[in-house]
């Protein structure tokens, strides 16, 4: 859903249907819910909560909707929903990691396994497929408000281990401990971040043909439409 996965920029290319949005608006707000719930309502004081509403303003969620998530976690004391990961394989040898909030884990694995097997894939056992991909922090920055070099020192400043230039935006990856506490750095000298995120990086991927990548691309849309799944990182480089 919300990461910059490369799954996630292909279907970010699609286009967003209202059913889409929708789906994606639900689950943004599952995650400002929980993050309220958990710590301070002032996103000033939780750096989670901070990011899941970042997340929701890049989607272009409503500021009514956010306050609407926020407020709902004072009158959902009795649902409480866990951050669970589940590790897979799709067909064509590809691997994935399914990141969950839920209230169920029994649902949650049954729909994710019922998904990989008629597709050729399987479940697998925790520490399966996550070996085949680096857990770090993701900050994004718009390249056309900070220069190259200057992104770079406020990088290597704040303690990042890498800084790399896209398409319109510099790309800074953090060591997973030390994302929040870099990009509470990064806010102060910068008001330009569009994306943060930890997300799974695969290690390499694996390239799929074009007839490949639509049987993926397939697995990878019915497992999002799953209410529970919030993320999806694979290794498949997908053709479009």
């Amino acid at each position: 859903m919300a990461g910059h996965s490369h799954w996630a920029g292909i279907k970010h290319k699609k286009g967003r249907a209202d059913k889409e949005r929708s789906k994606i608006f639900s689950k943004l707000s599952r995650e400002i819910t929980v993050a309220a719930k958990l710590g301070d309502k002032n996103p000033d004081m939780n750096p989670r909560l901070r990011t899941a509403i970042q997340a929701a303003k890049h989607a272009n969620m409503p500021k009514e909707n956010i306050s609407r998530a926020i407020n709902k976690s004072e009158i959902s004391e009795n649902k409480n929903y866990e951050n669970l990961r589940y590790e897979g394989f799709g067909p064509f040898n590809t691997a994935l990691i399914i990141e969950t909030l839920t209230d169920n884990k029994n649902r949650s694995a049954s729909s994710i396994r019922t998904i990989l097997q008629k597709n050729g894939g399987r479940l697998g056992e925790s520490g399966s497929t996550s070996h085949l991909f680096s857990n770090c922090g993701i900050i994004q920055i718009q390249k056309d408000v900070i220069s190259d070099e200057e992104a770079f020192e406020l990088a290597i400043d704040a303690g990042a281990k890498d800084c790399s230039q896209k398409n319109g935006f510099h790309e800074i990856i953090t060591k997973k401990e030390d994302y929040f506490k870099i990009k509470n750095l990064m806010e102060k000298k910068t008001k330009s971040i569009f994306y943060s995120a930890i997300e799974w990086r695969a290690i390499n991927y694996l390239d799929l043909n074009k007839e490949e990548s639509s049987k993926m691309i397939e697995i990878l849309q019915n497992l999002d439409e799953l209410d529970d799944v919030q993320c999806i990182f694979t290794n498949a480089n997908l053709e479009n």
